[in-house]
């Protein structure tokens, strides 16, 4: 049973920069979406950033593109989120999460992910 375990969290200042990382226990076979997601109390979960294994491709939410970068490193089966300029609109519990493409129908949305983390705080002010 894959693991996957989300570091980096913490409190930073308007304009600050942050970056998660999300450390899979094994390697996962098959083609695979490697997400982020956040959660503020009392919002829906939100699809931040998504990248597909064996592909340069990754694609983001309107609210994060060109602050936020999501990477990898097969070696480590480790997934990065570079989150710089952050906003106080950025403050949530943020997941990483994994999923077989053929099992995730709209990668930017919580559903068909196999693999969810505990998740790591971020505040900024």
């Amino acid at each position: 049973h894959v693991q996957l375990v989300e570091s980096g969290g913490g409190s930073v200042r308007t304009g600050g920069s942050l970056r998660l990382s999300c450390a899979a226990s094994e390697y996962t076979a098959g083609r695979h979406c490697w997400a982020w997601f956040r959660q503020s109390p009392g919002k829906e979960r939100e699809g931040v950033a998504v990248l597909y294994t064996g592909t340069s491709g990754a694609s983001y939410a309107d609210s994060v593109k060109g602050r936020f970068t999501i990477s990898q490193d097969n070696a480590k089966n480790t997934v990065y989120l570079q989150m710089n300029s952050l906003k106080p609109e950025d403050t949530a519990m943020y997941y990483c999460a994994a999923g077989l493409v053929s099992r995730v129908a709209t990668p930017l949305r919580p559903y068909g992910y196999t693999y969810w983390g505990q998740g790591t705080q971020v505040t900024v002010s």
